[in-house]
C-alpha cells in the first residue's frame, strides 16, 4: 500500500513537471500552439489594411512619376464586387489625372499581384479623398485673398498658430456648375467645395469658395 502511494505521488509529481515544462517553452510556444491560426480572407471579406496598401502599390506602379509631380493622385482602394471577383480576392484602385481630367480605375488581382483590368473615363467625379481635402486646404491657405483670414480665424477660435492644413477639420464635396453662377471650367475640372471646422467646433464660412484642384486655383461664387 505504501509503495502504491509512493508510485502515485511520483506520477503526480511527474505530471506537474511536464505541465510546467510546457508552460516554460521558449517564446511561449505552448500557449501559441493552443491559439487558432488567423483565418485567410475569402473573396467576400472586406479588404485588410495590408491588402489596401498592396493594391494601391500595384495599381500606381506605372503612374509613380506623375504622382511624384502631383499630376496623378491615388484617391482610394475598394473591394471589387463584380462577378469576376466572386472566386478571387480583387480590389479596385481609383486614380485621378488632373492634367487630362480623367478618372482611372485599375482592378488588381491580389492573388496574382497584377492589374487585370483598367478603365478610363472623363466627366465622372467620385467624392474627394482625404488627401484631396488637405490639398484643397493648402491651396486655400496659399491664396493671398483668403489665406490670412483663415489663419486669423483659427487663432481667434483658440487654436493658436496654424501650422499646416492638417490642423484644420476638413470636409470636401465635389462641385459641379448648376444653377449657381460658378466657374464653368468645373464642368470638366475636379473642383471641391471645402468646409473648414475650427477649434471649438465652429465652422468657417467658406460657402462662396470653390477650389479647382485641376487648375490649382481658388474661385469665388457670385450671388
Amino acid at each position: 500500500m505504501g509503495r502504491q502511494r509512493i508510485v502515485m505521488a511520483l506520477a503526480g509529481a511527474g505530471a506537474v513537471v511536464v505541465v510546467g515544462a510546457a508552460l516554460l517553452l521558449p517564446g511561449g510556444q505552448g500557449s501559441q500552439a493552443a491559439e487558432a491560426a488567423p483565418r485567410e480572407p475569402v473573396p467576400g471579406d472586406p479588404l485588410t489594411g495590408a491588402e489596401i496598401a498592396r493594391a494601391g502599390d500595384i495599381a500606381s506602379a506605372t503612374s509613380r512619376a506623375h504622382m511624384a509631380a502631383g499630376r496623378v493622385n491615388l484617391l482610394y482602394v475598394e473591394r471589387d464586387d463584380g462577378k469576376d471577383a466572386e472566386e478571387r480576392r480583387r480590389a479596385e484602385a481609383y486614380l485621378y489625372d488632373y492634367a487630362t481630367d480623367r478618372l482611372i480605375v485599375r482592378t488588381v488581382d491580389l492573388g496574382r499581384g497584377t492589374v487585370v483590368k483598367e478603365s478610363v473615363t472623363r466627366g465622372v467625379q467620385p467624392p474627394p479623398s482625404k488627401a484631396e481635402e488637405v490639398r484643397a486646404a493648402e491651396l486655400l491657405l496659399a491664396d493671398p485673398q483668403y489665406g490670412t483670414g483663415v489663419r486669423e480665424a483659427y487663432t481667434r477660435a483658440g487654436g493658436g498658430q496654424l501650422r499646416s492644413a492638417s490642423d484644420l477639420g476638413l470636409r470636401g464635396l465635389i462641385f459641379t456648375p448648376g444653377q449657381e453662377n460658378g466657374p464653368r471650367r468645373c464642368a470638366t475640372h475636379r473642383c471641391v467645395r471645402l468646409f473648414v471646422r475650427l477649434p471649438g467646433g465652429t465652422w468657417l464660412d467658406t460657402s462662396r469658395i470653390v477650389v479647382d484642384l485641376s487648375a490649382k486655383k481658388i474661385h469665388t461664387l457670385e450671388w
